[in-house]
């Protein structure tokens, strides 16, 4: 790294960066220390629009990690704070669950399927035919379409599950309707994380294991971006794209000593 770069902040991917499969990603948990030893101002971001932070704080302590609830940056919480700003008090129509349904809730939203301002779409185990066919008929009647994230499959032991983005393609060619995604590679995501913790994007450094979210949108947030090799790119990957992370490391561990 330069050494005229100074890193203050740090965000970073969760999934394919500090755990895998439910596994700790070796050197993850010496990260974790080594920015709360140095006082380092960071947030652990996901597109996972499930679990609150509360949950996703115990999981990654079952994988060995020390993750405070109020250091975890949710798509839904960068969804439901997106809202709050645009429209205070409002209504929606939710499919999601308790991740999404907290952080709506948190903002002071009424979920309800009578006329909403708004439909919000996010991941769930559970979409049922009635919910997708309510959200389409809601948004044909002129309810704002917002969805978490635009991913279009998630990760299961048993392989890829349809995710959010699939769901929302769903819907638009029903409608004609395209949702404003919240999520990675919005920057916006990065950019709500940045107020969160108060701190600028000059001095702030983004931690991913994806070309197509996680260093695009750090890139586009005006971030130093770091590429690990722990994840869904590969190093023979990165030619396929038009834009470089500006490090490119084997692992978590490789940037312990960045801190």
């Amino acid at each position: 790294m330069a050494p005229d770069i100074k890193i203050d902040a740090w965000l970073t991917d969760m999934d394919g960066v500090l755990v895998r499969e439910g596994d700790a990603i070796p050197g993850a948990a010496l990260f974790l220390e080594r920015l709360i030893q140095k006082k380092r101002k960071f947030l652990v971001l996901t597109n996972n629009s499930i679990f609150t932070p509360r949950d996703l704080a115990a999981r990654l302590a079952n994988s060995g990690l020390d993750v405070p609830e109020d250091r975890i940056w949710t798509s839904a919480i960068a969804t439901a704070q997106f809202l709050d700003d645009q429209a205070p008090d409002a209504s929606a129509f939710v499919i999601g669950e308790a991740g999404l349904t907290t952080a709506l809730h948190e903002i002071g939203y009424t979920l309800t399927s009578t006329a909403p301002d708004f439909v919000v779409l996010g991941e769930t185990r559970t979409y049922s035919f009635e919910s997708i066919t309510t959200a389409i008929r809601l948004v044909e009647k002129g309810a704002r379409f917002i969805a978490t994230n635009p991913d279009v499959t998630g990760p299961s032991p048993e392989g890829p599950l349809p995710a959010t983005g699939s769901v929302a393609a769903l819907i638009t060619k029903a409608t004609g309707v395209s949702p404003y995604f919240v999520g990675k590679p919005n920057p916006m995501m990065f950019r709500s994380a940045m107020n969160k913790i108060e701190v600028h994007s000059e001095a702030t450094a983004m931690i991913g294991d994806r070309m197509d979210t996680d260093v695009i949108a750090g890139i586009e947030a005006g971030l130093e971006t770091f590429l690990v090799l722990t994840g869904s790119t590969q190093r023979a990957d990165i030619a396929r794209f038009p834009f470089r992370p500006r490090h490119v490391v084997d692992s978590i561990a490789d940037i312990v000593d960045h801190v």
